[in-house]
């Protein structure tokens, strides 16, 4: 069986084209707006400095946004230009396995006790007390 997997299915792969898209479309909004008000106001001689000077920052900003899912956009078709030169993959199909045991003598063994223990610890002997007996 041949699997290639589709870049439909990617979850990433489409944050990214969404993403690039909102950040595109809210930049455009953003720009449009602030240059529009900005525009008005000068036209009318209404304008104040705060419409003059951070309506430019605004519209830079949108600019960037508009830049940056640009490149988002690109990303994505470089990704989806790649993953088409990526060879398909042959899959071999495994049956299930059965996890039933086949020799049924070593679930009913009993657990041995060990006598205790003493690690070697700065020199010292130390001693660990043994487990409390399995049930």
């Amino acid at each position: 069986m041949t699997v290639r997997p589709s870049l439909l299915r990617s979850i990433p792969f489409w944050i990214l084209l969404v993403g690039s898209l909102a950040t595109s479309a809210f930049g455009a909004w953003l720009a449009v707006t602030k240059l529009g008000v900005m525009s008005t106001g000068l036209t009318d001689g209404t304008a104040t400095p705060v419409d003059v000077y951070v309506g430019q920052v605004w519209a830079i900003v949108g600019g960037i946004l508009i830049a940056t899912g640009i490149i988002g956009l690109a990303l994505t078709l470089v990704v989806a230009a790649v993953r088409s030169f990526v060879p398909v993959s042959d899959v071999e199909i495994i049956e299930a396995l059965d996890w039933t045991p086949e020799d049924e003598s070593f679930t009913d063994a009993p657990v041995e006790q060990t006598a205790p223990a003493t690690v070697v610890a700065d020199e010292q002997l130390v001693s660990v007390p043994e487990a409390p007996p399995q049930r």
